[in-house]
């Protein structure tokens, strides 16, 4: 499956990608936020290519992001997780080159649309650290409405807790 929009192409996940991953794990912003890259190699990265691939078990649905001229050259990733009875969880990341020109939203807001289409899910939810204000404005690009925050609800990169705001959009919206 490939979903495609205005400049993205979001196409399941390769084991050519794992250098692309690795690099990518590799950069601070990505580690902070993003820490399930921590200590991986070329094999452990292709591991984790693997796991986002395989989609058998219903709970998660993971693409990678790519440019519809460049198929091959990852830039980032976008990923629906704890799917069950309606609804899931979505999460992004985006290489250091591609930031700042709309990807990540132009992403969650793809599969979202796709999600709540084709797998008849009816909310999604957002959380992202409140020190990542880039996150914060994928999430209201991709019309994801605040609702809160939750204390202390998540270790990320650096060990620490970090407080989360928690967005969402429903099948509604």
């Amino acid at each position: 499956m490939e979903l495609t929009g205005p400049g993205l192409l979001l196409r399941p996940w390769q084991d050519a990608d794992a250098q692309g991953a690795l690099d990518a794990f590799r950069d601070p912003a990505i580690a902070q936020w993003n820490p399930q890259g921590d200590g991986l190699d070329l094999t452990a990265a292709r591991r984790w290519v693997r796991r986002r691939a395989d989609w058998s078990n219903g709970a998660h649905v993971s693409l990678a992001v790519a440019d519809p001229a460049a198929p091959g050259t990852l830039l980032g990733s976008v990923s629906l997780h704890r799917i069950h009875d309606g609804d899931a969880s979505i999460g992004y990341w985006t290489v250091p080159a591609a930031r700042g020109r709309g990807l990540a939203s132009a992403a969650v807001t793809r599969l979202t649309t796709w999600a709540f289409t084709e797998l008849g899910l009816y909310r999604i939810e957002l959380c992202h650290a409140v020190a990542n204000p880039a996150s914060c404005r994928v999430a209201e690009r991709a019309g994801y409405l605040a609702e809160g925050t939750l204390r202390q609800s998540h270790r990320y990169g650096d060990g620490r807790r970090h407080d989360e705001h928690l967005h969402a959009r429903l099948a509604t919206d």
